[in-house]
């Protein structure tokens, strides 16, 4: 995903002069052609994520459009009170990119984990969060960043992370994706885990359970109309994310439910309330956490009262 948004960032930048990128001493192995071919839209800041963040507030205040990029720890807990106070409080809209959603950086321990930063972000007044679910939803999400008018948070997995999406999807901020439809089980993700979801609807669908699955791309503002739409007739609604449980897709989704008087069962699939003290490949750690297409598939059939007969 970080390559799809400098891939993005540089066509935009090539047409818009005013686009600047910011880092703290990261992302050197994405971010040295950038730097290499527009020297003047690009400063390292150094270790100071925030004296980056009051930077970007006063460059975007005189004109500019900032992204500003970091692994997420640090670019987003490290600096709260100053995204906060600079950017949230003063309705500035600066791009915030955070690289290493989830359990990206599983082998660095618990510190680089990025298992709340939905929650913690997603409770600041006048921020926008977005969690795009492959590099073309990335793409489409930088692109139309440049239109807002708000603070923005952008969450990204590492490298590596397959495109489901069509490249002629109609992405809007604040707009869910339909990627099937289904009528039995709605799945909806967020994030990286949409490729889990779309084996997820696989092995369903061999035992003839009918599964939508949408990409919840934008987890503020919640596109509630859709939820709402796409859960009539359903059996189950099923949330999946690399979060905790907690404040994350999974309380939005169980907000619009509860508010809107949706009876309907309700499965929510994500990390406990608790650190991560095993170290290990994302995937070991998605395993041991039952994030796996398998393990989330025998999680909903338990729920729907079904035996797995494959």
């Amino acid at each position: 995903m970080r390559k799809a948004f400098i891939k993005k960032l540089t066509e935009l930048v090539e047409k818009d002069k005013d686009i600047q990128l910011l880092t703290g001493d990261l992302g050197f192995s994405v971010l040295d052609d950038f730097k290499m071919n527009f020297p003047n839209n690009y400063l390292n800041v150094g270790l100071m994520e925030a004296n980056m963040i009051g930077m970007a507030a006063g460059m975007s205040l005189s004109g500019k459009k900032v992204f500003v990029y970091s692994i997420i720890p640090f670019i987003t807990y490290r600096v709260l009170e100053q995204i906060r106070n600079d950017l949230c409080y003063q309705e500035v809209p600066v791009k915030i990119i955070g690289v290493g959603e989830g359990l990206s950086y599983g082998v660095a321990g618990a510190t680089h984990h990025s298992i709340e930063d939905i929650a913690v972000m997603s409770a600041l007044p006048n921020m926008i969060v977005i969690s795009p679910g492959d590099p073309i939803e990335v793409e489409m999400a930088i692109e139309k960043s440049l239109n807002l008018d708000l603070p923005c948070y952008i969450r990204l997995a590492k490298s590596g992370d397959p495109v489901i999406n069509n490249s002629d999807i109609d992405f809007e901020i604040g707009k869910g994706l339909i990627l099937k439809k289904g009528r039995d089980v709605l799945i909806v993700s967020t994030g990286n885990m949409l490729e889990v979801g779309t084996k997820v609807v696989e092995k369903l669908e061999k035992i003839n359970v009918s599964t939508e699955l949408v990409s919840m791309h934008t987890i503020k503002p919640f596109d509630e109309n859709l939820l709402i739409s796409e859960s009539k007739n359903k059996k189950l609604v099923v949330s999946i994310e690399e979060h905790v449980k907690t404040g994350g897709l999974a309380s939005r989704v169980a907000d619009v439910l509860i508010s809107n008087e949706i009876r309907i069962k309700f499965l929510r699939v994500g990390l406990p309330d608790k650190f991560i003290h095993v170290v290990g490949e994302q995937e070991y750690l998605r395993d041991l956490y039952g994030l796996t297409p398998d393990k989330i598939t025998d999680k909903i059939l338990e729920k729907l009262e079904v035996k797995n007969k494959t």
